[in-house]
């Protein structure tokens, strides 16, 4: 897979179909990669951390995440309540903590 001419488009081997999973096991996914929104979900990873550009990084954590607490009880960004059922591609990129409270 690759953006040229001769790249395989669309051949789940190479990836494309992961991104989408672990989008969804971080707890968001891109429903319209276009207007930069990710929609939560729950996640299914205790923590993973994204490290972008400038040295920054942006953590998930899933707290309280067993199999019996399954379901997203409330959502912190950077410590303060967060009530949008999106975040934005810019609000990733400016680095962070999302916390998930599980139930």
């Amino acid at each position: 897979y690759k953006n040229k001419p001769d790249g395989l488009c669309g051949n789940d081997d190479c990836g494309q179909m992961s991104a989408w999973y672990m989008f969804s096991a971080m707890g968001f996914y891109p429903v319209n990669p276009v207007s930069g929104d990710y929609v939560f979900g729950a996640p299914q990873l205790p923590k993973i951390v994204l490290h972008l550009a400038d040295g920054k990084t942006f953590t998930v954590i899933a707290e309280n995440l067993l199999k019996e607490h399954k379901y997203v009880d409330s959502i912190m960004l950077n410590g303060e309540p967060y009530t949008k059922n999106t975040i934005s591609h810019e609000d990733i990129l400016k680095g962070g903590t999302l916390v998930y409270k599980m139930k």
